[in-house]
């Protein structure tokens, strides 16, 4: 029979698929002899199980009985007993961390009877009922339905009528009242008494966290983060400790160094007579961790040397979850540390210099997305900015929008292309759709250890919290500040996530230090630790990875940027991009050419531009191939509108003005060449097929550019790419004609240059026939956003706008294909391509030029099927030198981070 139910003692860290994050490090800290209050663990395989059939699966409750009786035994009390009652917490706890996305649920065993038992044991009746009222409204919520806001009404009723905000100012009797009123709120709402057997309360408890793996916001939370949906959440029940048993006790989280830069020290937020999540939700502003020093020496010195252990243990920054009770110290839960990008770097190397991890577990260590985060702007001078206040930096970065107040309108509004801040109170797991929509995050309330601070760092979003000065007014939308200031919705605020400063209006921003470092304008060394923490990652990568890195390119300025960035040569430079704007007419006319004269005008016309273009490209690359793809034009882009030309002669026959002629037979060019679908119409190796010497003129144009560096004593090396091809006659027919024209070019220059001719794999057939295809091509390079499109059966500019938002959504896509390569399809077509094209021609040169090229997890995927290089854009170089070294190392050594 399949075991559901662990001890704490049964498990260990690398059982996170079964036991959950959370159960497997509370079972590593029980091994390792840490102060962990006994417990067990309900193992995902039962969440799974329950979730698929909706029934609690066979043997799971009498398995939970006898872990229950073991704890009972071990602790010396019964769940819920009248006169000594032994509580516990449920919490949730999945393989990856999703903080506040599932449920928790607090000292389940208080009843009636038991909560008079615990008065009793405690010494404390505003302990006892305040654990009670804690109960009632955490599992009236989760597990019962209630909405929340129904018991925070009558919270704050109470508090009012006391004349205080600090539920500390309630008392026993206040509380009792509380109790009496919540109750009622649950029998009102599900026309039953709120449970008093605390064994159901257990169970129902349990399948509450079950369900809530399936929420719309762990849904939501899980398809931002890219963790699938099919693993389930582990159960972890524990016996309760108590931080709100007076001042002498209270509950924390700490960090084993700073998340948000990666600065050692002692970083974390405390919370005297307060209980579990009350740090997190933000309820009220928290102490800085090294003020309990004063507090509770002991327990302080006690605390710091656990977080040692366990830094080292982990060998990584460490997310550190306590409780103190009445001066002992309990560890509730630690995890491996979510952190910002710039802390990922900076972390990874401080474990290197420690001796925790060699070069290569740092480099796994970070990732190609973070470090793109890092280069992205930072706010320039804020010398001459309106500071509206000063609170917590929860998440660097710069952030400009205007400000909004709930998730919807920063999701309507963020629909519609404005930047918004999304400014908070506090959030909660239900503001995870405008936190993703947002720039940015401002709340009044909490501390890093807040929801808003951990989401907003695992997603790169800039966020300020426990900006306490500023009164949030959701009703009337508006913020007032200490001095009087107001600002409402719609109203701009730029936050630096780095300082905790808020401004008033739009602040400037600038490059970050790590663009600096790319463009050569800031040197390792002369850099912060930041700088040199990349310096370091990226060098050893390059040192590590097998794929080459190229970058797409169509002019000099982003050729020598690109190289500055580290492009080992361009993948992909796209000739049509050269006749956008006034050159736009020289396609026109030669597409629209009534016989050859008027072809050969057009060509005669293109040729020095050509050469001029390919010159600046090729000097900036010099040394480096170049890969140029021949004119790939989809002919809407490029010729006059059909509908306007028909309107302007219709007018004019319904006027009587007469007809233009030169617009008449324009008219009767461009309706001749008009095509319902221009992405698979007349465009790449079929224009070159069709108008005769076009791409002749390219290659000629390529070729005397080449000739004419090379006689100055550089090393041009340009690569001929033929787009769009399908059938091996295709690439054999331009081949010949473009060796021709090469050996022309050499005889009237003196200078042979070595030009390598391959073709793009664009189109499913040619993937299917690459074997093929392979013995007239030099190189394969796969175009992998036409692939997705021709492989899906869908236009990129149509569907991303009509439906994939719902695709996504209902999870048919986890990511947008055209994001990530869909592996299983597309990237089969990518798969059987190289395979057929080396077996045919062994040795074969293989890349990818689609955007693909730096996108971190298809970078991984190119490298496991083989591709010699990856291209991109200039600015994506330096992610995908990272990616592609983690890629020579093999999966990453964490699932947490």
């Amino acid at each position: 029979m399949t075991k559901y139910v662990y001890d704490f003692s049964e498990g260990g860290k690398d059982m996170k698929d079964l036991l959950g994050g959370k159960g497997a490090n509370l079972a590593e800290m029980t091994n390792l002899g840490l102060p962990v209050p006994p417990g067990f663990v309900i193992t995902t395989e039962a969440c799974r199980a329950f979730l698929t059939t909706g029934e609690v699966p066979d043997g799971l409750t009498a398995e939970i009985d006898q872990h229950l009786a073991d704890l009972e035994q071990a602790m010396g009390k019964r769940l819920g007993d009248a006169r000594d009652p032994l509580l516990v917490s449920v919490r949730s706890g999945g393989k990856f961390s999703m903080p506040g996305m599932m449920d928790t649920v607090l000292n389940i065993g208080l009843n009636d009877e038991s909560v008079e038992g615990l008065t009793g044991q405690s010494g404390s009746d505003r302990f006892a009922w305040d654990s009670y009222r804690r109960l009632v409204q955490m599992f009236g919520k989760t597990v019962l339905g209630v909405d929340g806001e129904a018991f925070e009404h009558v919270f704050d009723e109470a508090k009012r009528a006391k004349g205080t905000t600090d539920d500390l100012q309630l008392d026993a009797a206040d509380l009792r009242v509380i109790v009496q009123r919540f109750q009622a709120i649950v029998q009102e709402h599900t026309g039953e008494p709120f449970p008093q057997d605390p064994r159901k309360q257990l169970g129902r408890a349990v399948q509450a966290v079950f369900e809530s793996w399936n929420t719309e916001r762990a849904k939501l939370y899980r398809r931002q983060e890219r963790i699938p949906g099919d693993l389930g959440t582990a159960v972890s029940v524990c016996s309760m400790v108590f931080g709100n048993l007076g001042m002498d006790s209270g509950t924390g989280v700490a960090f084993t160094r700073d998340p948000g830069s990666g600065a050692q020290g002692v970083y974390g937020d405390y919370l005297q007579n307060a209980q579990g999540e009350d740090v997190v939700a933000g309820i009220r502003n928290t102490l800085q961790l090294e003020q309990l020093e004063g507090l509770d020496k002991a327990s302080y010195d006690e605390l710091i040397a656990t977080m040692a252990t366990l830094e080292t243990h982990y060998r990584d920054l460490c997310d550190i979850e306590f409780t103190i009770e009445r001066g002992t110290l309990w560890m509730l839960q630690t995890r491996v540390g979510k952190r910002t990008a710039g802390a990922a770097f900076r972390i990874a190397t401080q474990l290197v210099d420690e001796g925790l991890i060699d070069e290569d577990e740092a480099l796994l260590r970070v990732t190609g997305a973070q470090l793109a985060q890092l280069m992205f702007p930072h706010f320039d001078s804020t010398d001459s900015a309106t500071v509206l206040t000063r609170a917590m930096g929860a998440s660097p970065g710069a952030a400009v929008g205007k400000v909004v107040f709930d998730s919807e309108t920063a999701v309507a509004w963020a629909a519609r292309g404005e930047a918004v801040v999304l400014v908070r109170r506090e959030t909660n797991p239900d503001d995870l759709s405008g936190m993703i929509a947002a720039q940015g995050i401002l709340t009044s309330r909490g501390g890093k250890t807040s929801h808003a601070a951990v989401v907003a760092r695992g997603m790169g979003k800039t966020c300020v919290c426990g900006a306490e000065e500023l009164e949030v007014d959701v009703q009337a939308r508006t913020i007032t500040a200490a001095d009087g200031t107001v600002v409402g919705e719609g109203d701009v605020l730029s936050i630096d996530g780095t300082t905790g400063e808020v401004f008033l209006g739009e602040v400037a921003v600038t490059p970050s230090p790590v663009v600096q470092y790319f463009e050569g304008e800031l040197a390792a060394g002369d850099g912060d630790d930041l700088v040199q923490a990349v310096h370091r990652l990226v060098v050893h990568a390059d040192a590590t990875r097998r794929l080459g890195v190229r970058t797409n390119a169509d002019n000099p300025e982003d050729s020598q940027r690109a190289r500055r960035y580290g492009a080992e040569g361009i993948g992909l430079c796209r000739t049509e991009h050269m006749f956008l704007g006034e050159r736009r007419q020289l396609v026109e006319d030669l597409v629209l050419a009534d016989d050859e004269t008027e072809q050969e005008q057009a060509l005669a016309a293109m040729l020095p531009l050509q050469r001029e273009d390919f010159i600046g490209i090729l000097r900036a690359m010099d040394g480096l191939p170049v890969t140029v793809r021949l004119l790939d034009p989809p002919l809407h882009e490029f010729l006059p509108d059909l509908l306007e030309l028909q309107v302007e002669a219709a007018v004019a026959e319904a006027t009587g003005r007469p007809v233009d002629a030169k617009r008449q037979a324009l008219l009767v060019h461009v309706r001749r060449l008009h095509e319902s679908n221009p992405m698979i119409g007349l465009r790449g190796v079929r224009l070159g097929l069709v108008v005769p010497g076009l791409f002749a003129v390219q290659v000629r144009a390529l070729a005397e550019a080449a000739a004419e560096l090379k006689a100055e004593g550089l090393d041009p090396r340009p690569e001929v790419m033929v787009p769009l091809v399908s059938a091996v006659q295709e690439l054999e027919i331009v081949r010949e004609e473009a060796e021709r024209v090469l050996a022309e070019v050499a005889a009237q220059t003196g200078q042979p240059v070595d030009v390598l001719i391959g073709t793009m794999i664009e189109i499913p057939r040619a993937a299917l026939t690459s074997g093929s295809i392979a013995t007239s091509a030099d190189f394969f390079s796969f175009g992998t956003n036409d692939l997705t499109q021709m492989g899906f059966g869908f236009s990129r500019d149509d569907v991303e706008v009509s439906f994939f938002s719902r695709y996504l959504e209902l999870g048919v896509f986890g990511v947008s294909p055209f994001e990530s390569i869909d592996e299983s399809g597309i990237g089969r077509l990518v798969a059987i391509s190289v395979e057929e094209g080396r077996a045919a021609k062994p040795g074969l040169k293989i890349g990818v030029c689609g955007e693909h090229g730096g996108d971190p997890a298809s970078v991984h995927f190119f490298h496991q099927v083989g591709l010699d290089y990856v291209s991109c854009s200039p600015f994506r170089v330096p992610v995908a030198r990272l990616e592609a070294g983690r890629a020579a190392l093999g999966p990453e050594i964490s699932d947490t981070r």
